[in-house]
């Protein structure tokens, strides 16, 4: 027996409805139903959609996601195309990574003049000056 959708929702920290949105996409292939036709998850089902899930949380857009699925139904001949779409967006993510660090560094310069200022080792005028 499989669990419901509110309990695969539980389970993955995320809201019914988003499930429904990755199940209407096509996203999840394979789902089963119960004779009510409520949708029935088994443990592979949900670690699908967490899956899913921390690649939409990199930004991977739905169509990629969409694009992964449909070549892996297609069977093992497309492996090779769907490590290719995850190289890139691997390559995607490590310059957005890089861009976050710089970022980063500069917000940590700035509370450093704030604490350079609260301390009175250097005036206002000064930090300005200095960034």
């Amino acid at each position: 027996m499989g669990m419901s959708i509110k309990e695969a929702s539980e389970q993955l920290g995320i809201p019914a409805h988003t499930i429904r949105h990755y199940e209407k996409e096509g996203l999840i292939p394979f789902l089963g139903r119960d004779e009510h036709g409520n949708r029935m998850f088994k443990p592979e089902d949900v670690e699908w959609i967490r899956l899913m899930t921390c690649f939409r949380v990199t930004g991977m857009p739905i169509n990629q996601l969409k694009r992964i699925v449909d070549l892996a139904l297609q069977g093992e001949s497309t492996l090779e195309s769907r490590k290719q779409i995850l190289e890139q967006h691997k390559e995607e993510l490590n310059k957005r990574q890089r861009e976050l660090d710089l970022a980063f560094e500069a917000v940590n310069r700035k509370l450093e003049r704030y604490r350079e200022i609260q301390n009175g080792t250097i005036d206002e005028e000064s930090a300005f000056r200095m960034e």
